[in-house]
């Protein structure tokens, strides 16, 4: 039962292999929770039912770690999520998964660099999707990339589906709906906070079949979950760079430990790889994923109809009377359906 699967992951939160070792003494999320005796319980089946709410209401997917249909990879990784959240076009389990990740502060190289990757793979091997993490820099410069290749990408976020971070970004999410989508093992009400996407960074790994890291420093995020990718038996590769690039210090010392393959091009990732090759494009199913109405979101769509070029957040809560937060975040939720579209300065107009 999906009540007592949130439950169970926000109990065991930061616990996640305590949690698998009660679920294999008992089998069932719920047959679990009856034979617990933890200290907030209570509080975390209240916070489910919350939770709960929110899934129905947004019509999110959901991946729990005894499904069928969990990620497989993810499967292999003794420290994987209990339960993740999921919005868009999800195919977790099919095709080939390439990780792209890198430093925050990526150069225009290894923007470009990262891009003509994408688009070379995206070229040449069959049903691929892209995973990363929709950060500044090597992050987004993937996720635009696999957007303009048609092919699907994965956002791995460090916070619940109820926001997205950076906000700069958002646009970027919403276009990554229609062929691949978000995925979290957060809450909504989650934020943002920095210890979330260290955790984050272990499902980009263990998603993918191979993990490049394209521009790191010496120290850096990116490291991390290539370690961890290593840890998971992934295959980690990383773009060389010079020796007097900061941007690269991390590259080029993952490629002289021998802790990455290196590589210059698509091509020399297919080699190691081993994969067949091919020149079709994938053509990629699209999934209606329009939801009815809340009595919220029409009275925010009936005022956004009302002016055509759009108005802006604060006006739309001094117009209506209803709460800022709650106004934020349904127009972000009928953002991920293409009902409403962010603009510049803060403001919002309805798609037509």
């Amino acid at each position: 039962m999906l009540l007592y699967q949130i439950a169970l992951s926000l109990l065991f939160e930061k616990r996640n292999r305590v949690a698998l070792q009660w679920l294999d003494k008992y089998g069932s999320a719920e047959e679990a929770w009856h034979h617990l005796t933890e200290k907030g319980m209570g509080e975390a089946l209240q916070r489910a039912e919350r939770e709960l709410a929110f899934v129905e209401k947004h019509r999110i997917s959901t991946y729990w770690c005894q499904d069928e249909g969990y990620p497989f990879r993810l499967r292999q990784c003794p420290d994987r999520p209990l339960l993740l959240f999921g919005k868009g076009n999800l195919r977790v389990n099919e095709g080939k998964m390439v990780s792209v990740v890198g430093t925050r502060n990526a150069t225009d190289r290894g923007k470009e660099l990262t891009r003509q990757l994408v688009l070379d793979l995206a070229q040449r091997v069959p049903n691929l999707t892209i995973v990363s993490g929709l950060a500044y820099g090597i992050d987004v410069a993937a996720h635009r990339a696999a957007i303009e290749a048609g092919i699907p990408t994965l956002v791995v976020l460090g916070h619940g589906l109820d926001r997205i971070y950076p906000a700069l970004h958002r646009n970027v999410a919403v276009a990554t709906l229609e062929h691949g989508g978000l995925l979290t093992e957060y809450v909504s009400g989650t934020r943002p906070d920095p210890w979330h996407f260290v955790a984050r960074d272990r499902v980009i790994a263990g998603l993918a079949d191979a993990v490049v890291v394209v521009e790191s420093k010496a120290k850096g995020g990116a490291l991390i979950t290539a370690q961890m990718a290593s840890d998971y038996d992934r295959e980690v590769f990383a773009c060389p760079g010079r020796p007097s690039d900061e941007q690269s210090q991390g590259c080029n010392s993952l490629i002289r430990k021998q802790k990455a393959q290196l590589i210059t091009c698509a091509d020399d990732l297919i080699e190691a790889m081993n994969w067949t090759t091919a020149a079709a494009p994938v053509q990629t199913e699209i999934v209606d994923l329009t939801t009815p109405l809340t009595d919220v979101q029409r009275t925010l769509l009936d005022k956004l109809h009302e002016q055509e070029d759009g108005l802006h957040v604060n006006m739309i809560v001094m117009e209506t009377g209803l709460d800022y937060a709650q106004v934020s975040n349904e127009l972000m939720m009928m953002e991920m359906e293409g009902l409403v579209k962010s603009l510049p300065g803060g403001m919002v107009r309805a798609m037509k």
